[in-house]
């Protein structure tokens, strides 16, 4: 700490004590010493680059579209929670999907001779088609009732954008 004792002068001391500045500035170092490397803390992870990855399609796949209903016209979903589920072009309620899902599976497994008889290339996948505007619970809930029904694979078909359509259709 700074004293100054008075001088030839007994008048007001007009000199500034800049030891709480340089002590509140110093914890606020630590502090952000501290801090920095716990936000900026992260886990390595190499994602995967999937825009020109083509879909291979077979015929025992499931196509399912989702979408939430535009019920002004103007082409915006009305977030009114309702979700719209499409098995090909044939809307279905997720009971429906459940029976049909189990029966599709049920069907194969006649077909194929028995669970033993399963393989990566004769088990159908589910490919999901979301409109941009669906609440992931449509999307989620669709999820759900497919693994339920048995399926093991379940992916989005994405439209590309920009150069990667132009690439993907060359």
């Amino acid at each position: 700490m700074a004293i100054s004792m008075g001088g030839a002068e007994d008048g007001p001391m007009s000199d500034i004590n800049t030891t709480p500045l340089v002590d509140v500035m110093l914890v606020l170092l630590i502090i952000f010493l501290i801090t920095i490397p716990v936000v900026l803390e992260t886990v390595d992870l190499r994602l995967p680059d999937v825009a020109f990855e083509p879909t291979t399609t077979k015929p025992d796949n499931v196509l399912l579209s989702v979408r939430t209903p535009d019920s002004n016209g103007d082409g915006v979903p009305d977030g009114s929670g309702e979700c719209q589920v499409f098995w090909g072009n044939t809307p279905i309620d997720s009971t429906q999907l459940l029976e049909k899902g189990q029966k599709k599976l049920k069907d194969l497994l006649e077909a194929i001779g028995g669970v033993e008889n399963i393989t990566d290339e004769n088990f159908p996948e589910v490919h999901i088609r979301g409109d941009v505007a669906t609440p992931y619970k449509c999307i989620g809930g669709v999820i759900y009732t497919m693994q339920y029904a048995g399926f093991q694979k379940i992916g989005f078909i994405s439209q590309p954008t920009g150069a990667a359509a132009l690439r993907a259709r060359d």
